[in-house]
């Protein structure tokens, strides 16, 4: 029998409390990171050897240290040093600099399918370097990039999960309390499954949407 008591006064307001902090951690993550991700996929599409090799450097790095290592690392190892991050601000850094990394992925190859002839147009026509990457090349690749890019927002839904490593009590942290002090782990992390899958559904909802907005005609999915 459904207990309403528990949900009611129990289980979802304090979930209710933890979907505020992870759209916090979410929304931001996503805006910053992808925006890294550009400069990123630029430095590393079309900048200096050193700065290329910078930029793949950290992408590497980035990918190949599990998330929960680099939140630990951020929370715990930099007050080390005498950086210290609260634990929404060890969670945020963590997922925009993830966030950037695989993002950058996506932009690169993205910037690099734009053809030669365009650049090579614009720099006829007086267009600097850069000027030709932020004015020509960027918007274009932008959409071509955006189906990948909005994988990587679902994947950030989903591993901002993980928040709860650094007691920053996000959807997740919030549901492992309440689970450990009622011993109710079923009904528990089934609601909190159901969050996450509707936060996943109403994502790719507006993701999907804006593909169709952004469509390059006779390229990647309608």
């Amino acid at each position: 029998m459904l207990d309403t008591a528990f949900f009611a006064h129990d289980l979802l307001p304090a979930l209710n409390r933890g979907l505020m902090v992870s759209l916090a951690l979410i929304v931001p993550a996503a805006s910053l990171g992808f925006a890294g991700g550009v400069l990123l996929g630029c430095a590393r599409a079309f900048g200096p050897r050193w700065l290329r090799r910078l930029g793949n450097g950290y992408t590497s790095l980035v990918r190949g240290v599990p998330l929960a290592v680099q939140l630990m690392l951020i929370y715990y190892a930099l007050p080390k040093l005498g950086i210290f991050f609260p634990p929404y601000g060890a969670a945020l850094t963590s997922f925009i600099l993830c966030t950037a990394a695989y993002q950058s992925e996506y932009i690169r190859g993205a910037l690099l399918s734009i053809r030669q002839g365009q650049i090579r147009a614009a720099q006829a026509l007086g267009f600097s370097t850069w000027q030709t990457v932020a004015w020509i090349v960027v918007p274009q690749a932008a959409r071509r990039a955006l189906p990948g890019c909005g994988n990587e927002v679902v994947y950030l839904i989903k591993y901002s999960s993980l928040a709860y490593l650094v007691t920053c009590m996000e959807l997740m942290g919030e549901g492992k309390v309440v689970a450990s002090d009622t011993f109710r782990f079923t009904e528990v992390f089934l609601t909190v499954g159901a969050y996450y899958l509707a936060l996943v559904t109403l994502a790719t909802f507006l993701l999907r949407w804006l593909e169709r907005r952004c469509h390059v005609p006779g390229f990647g999915a309608r």
